[in-house]
């Protein structure tokens, strides 16, 4: 059995999610980094590594629910054990008005932010049951927050909305198991996404998720959060 704890990063490769992995590895965390492509993943596993990391580079395209099974088995099979679940993975295709948001771009989007993360949740939730611990984080937005709704990008805010509440289902289904269930707002991050003028930094917009990630058996489940703060649905 593999004793140090295992965290699968869905879009490691860049931006939130390489941060993430980085943040994790640094807590003697091994990490399996997923990305569409194996070869930007092999390269961002290369560009992490150190003599305290352990970071493994495996090739996932989230949308692929047989991939994802597929991976599942092989992580337990090779360590025996899944920890962690950070559902990073996401697009954002529509920056116009919810009016004119064609069906395509709901389709895509919510293969990717919404089927993906619940098919990858149904498929660990078993192996950390049997464990008894899990620490599942999905990475969402206040776009998504019913509470901030404004209006335009209708695909990508619906989405998220979609994951807030999957967050709420699958916590309240592993109530008392040992998981903790949780989804939170990064910020708006220097990243592809969030361009060069957002006001945090990657290693700034990684500090929730990690922190989620690596919750004490009695902290929070079922909640939304950003800065660590709790953010209204």
């Amino acid at each position: 059995m593999h004793t140090n704890k295992v965290a699968i990063v869905t879009g490691g490769n860049r931006g939130i999610g390489l941060e993430i992995c980085r943040q994790l590895a640094q807590q003697h965390i091994t990490i399996i980094l997923t990305a569409r492509s194996l070869v930007k993943a092999e390269q961002a596993a290369a560009n992490l590594q150190s003599k305290e990391a352990q970071i493994y580079a495996r090739q996932l395209d989230v949308t692929d629910a047989l991939g994802v099974e597929r991976l599942v088995a092989d992580i337990m099979d090779e360590f025996g054990r899944i920890d962690i679940l950070v559902n990073n993975a996401g697009i954002f295709l529509d920056r116009n008005p919810g009016m004119s948001v064609s069906a395509a771009q709901l389709r895509q989007t919510y293969e990717t932010n919404v089927i993906a993360p619940i098919k990858l949740m149904q498929t660990v939730i078993p192996h950390m049951r049997q464990r008894g611990y899990g620490r599942i984080v999905n990475v969402s937005s206040r776009m998504g927050s019913l509470t901030h709704m404004g209006g335009g990008s209708l695909a990508y805010r619906s989405s998220k909305s979609a994951l807030n509440a999957a967050t709420r289902v699958f916590s309240a289904e592993t109530a008392g198991s040992g998981i903790l269930v949780n989804t939170c707002h990064p910020g708006w991050v220097q990243t592809d996404m969030g361009g060069p003028n957002a006001s945090l930094t990657i290693a700034e917009g990684a500090d929730t998720p990690v922190w989620l990630a690596t919750l004490p058996d009695d902290g929070p489940t079922g909640a939304f959060f950003a800065d660590r703060e709790p953010l209204d649905w």
